[in-house]
């Protein structure tokens, strides 16, 4: 096999697994090469020999890089807005439903608002228990029995 024809089996290759590493990862990491590869492959169709093949993929994925990259870092890397139920990690509040996982009961009630509530160590948490926030998953609250009662003010 002449080594034009390698190369035009190793550019689909590298296409084709650069494709499929991007479809994987949905992250933008290696579209580029495949762009890159293309260019090569169109290349070695061509007739260009393959230090040509190389320089036209380096290229063709290094401005495809430097173009784009910006532009989608700023997308991929949007900062969330964070919401004023943030402020409740960290709170005390009170079990006003009892609180189990596999029954999928609990509500807390934190800073006066009511919240679904999940245990994060999967314990029971009777109605009147002092709770922490740890975390908001969706609109769940997940929470860890206080260390100490919640005195009022901080409820």
């Amino acid at each position: 096999m002449e080594p034009g024809m390698i190369m035009l089996f190793v550019w689909i290759g590298m296409m084709v697994a650069f494709t499929v590493i991007e479809a994987v990862t949905v992250q933008l990491v290696t579209i580029w090469f495949a762009v890159g590869s293309l260019a090569a492959l169109i290349a070695n169709i061509a007739g260009a020999n393959m230090v040509v093949q190389w320089v036209v993929f380096v290229l063709v994925a290094a401005v495809c890089l430097l173009v784009t990259r910006p532009v989608v870092k700023k997308v991929v890397n949007a900062k969330a807005e964070p919401t004023n139920a943030d402020r409740c990690i960290g709170q005390t509040g009170i079990v006003t439903e009892q609180i189990d996982n596999d029954a999928g009961t609990g509500l807390v009630r934190v800073k006066g608002a009511v919240w679904s509530a999940r245990s994060q160590t999967g314990e029971q948490l009777e109605k009147g228990a002092a709770v922490t926030i740890q975390s908001i998953e969706g609109v769940k609250v997940m929470v860890t029995r206080a260390p100490c009662p919640a005195r009022e003010g901080q409820v």
